[in-house]
C-alpha cells in the first residue's frame, strides 16, 4: 500500500490488532492501518468489574459519537469527559486495539485507552495514567506507544490527573449534554443576553423562566457557543460572567 505523507517509518516493528466493522479479529502490521477509521471499531477487551478489585469499569454517553465509550477507571472517565468537552474531537474509541513489539525476550503487547479523531482528520492515541502510577514496564509500553504513532503520523498524549476545578464544572456540565437540552427559541434568546457579557443567573432570567432557561444555558456552554470566566479557576455559579464565543453562532 502507498503509505501517507507524513508517516515515519523508522521505529520499531509494531503490529496492530484489532477488531473490524465485521466484528473479526485481524492483525496488521501498523503501516498497513495508518488510514484506518480507529474512532469506529469496537474495543478489543471487555470492561468488567469483579468483586475485589480496585478500579471501575463503565460505559459513558458520548455527545460527540451518540455512542457509548468505555473506561476502565474513575481516572479514564474524567479524561472521558474532557475529551467529549472538546469541541474540535469529532470521533472517540477506547481499547481501539493492541499494539504487538518484541522487547528482545518476547512479545509485548499493550492496548490504549483511546482513539481520538480530530475535525481537520488528524488522531491523538491517549494512555490515561496517573504520574505516581506508572511503572518501568508501563513506561516502555507508553514509549513504544509513541513511537508507533510517531511512525503513523498520529499524536500520542499520555495524561494524568485533570485540573480539579476545571473538571468539576465540566462534570456539571456533562449533565446537560443531550441534546434534549437544546431549544431553538430558548438558545436564540441567551445567545442574545450574552452577546453582552454578564452574570450567568441574571442572563438566564432575562431570556426566560429559569426553569427552561437554565438547561439550554448549560448546554450552550458544554457545546462552547457560550463560555464562562475562569472555568480552570472558579467553580461555575449565579455570578459567574458568561459571554458569546468569539464567532459563536448567533
Amino acid at each position: 500500500m502507498a503509505v501517507p505523507a507524513g508517516v515515519d517509518l523508522a521505529g520499531p516493528y509494531v503490529e496492530l490488532s484489532f477488531v473490524d466493522a465485521g466484528r473479526r479479529r485481524r492483525r496488521r502490521p501498523l503501516l498497513d492501518c495508518v488510514t484506518a477509521r480507529f474512532e469506529d471499531v469496537a474495543p478489543v477487551r471487555p470492561f468488567r468489574w469483579s468483586r475485589g478489585e480496585h478500579h471501575f469499569p463503565g460505559w459513558y454517553w458520548s455527545a460527540t459519537t451518540g455512542r457509548h465509550v468505555g473506561f476502565e477507571s474513575w481516572l479514564e472517565r474524567d479524561r472521558l469527559l474532557l475529551i467529549d468537552f472538546d469541541p474540535e474531537v469529532v470521533g472517540i474509541s477506547s481499547q481501539p486495539f493492541w499494539l504487538h513489539w518484541q522487547d528482545g525476550e518476547r512479545e509485548r503487547r499493550h492496548a490504549p485507552d483511546y482513539f481520538v479523531r480530530r475535525s481537520d482528520g488528524s488522531a491523538v492515541v491517549i494512555d490515561v495514567r496517573a504520574d505516581e502510577r506508572i511503572e518501568p514496564k508501563d513506561a516502555e509500553s507508553f514509549e513504544v506507544t509513541r513511537l508507533a504513532c510517531a511512525q503513523a503520523g498520529w499524536r500520542f498524549e499520555r495524561v494524568g490527573s485533570p485540573e480539579a476545578v476545571l473538571l468539576a464544572n465540566v462534570r456539571w456540565l456533562s449533565r446537560y449534554r443531550h441534546p434534549r437540552c437544546f431549544h431553538r427559541a430558548v438558545a436564540d434568546r441567551l445567545l442574545d443576553v450574552f452577546a453582552q457579557a454578564g452574570p450567568l443567573l441574571a442572563g438566564a432570567d432575562t431570556a426566560g423562566d429559569r426553569f427552561t432557561t437554565l438547561p439550554a444555558l448549560f448546554h450552550l456552554l458544554w457545546l462552547q457557543q457560550l463560555t464562562a470566566e475562569g472555568m480552570s479557576v472558579e467553580l461555575l455559579g449565579p455570578r459567574s460572567i458568561v459571554r458569546l464565543v468569539d464567532g459563536g453562532a448567533r
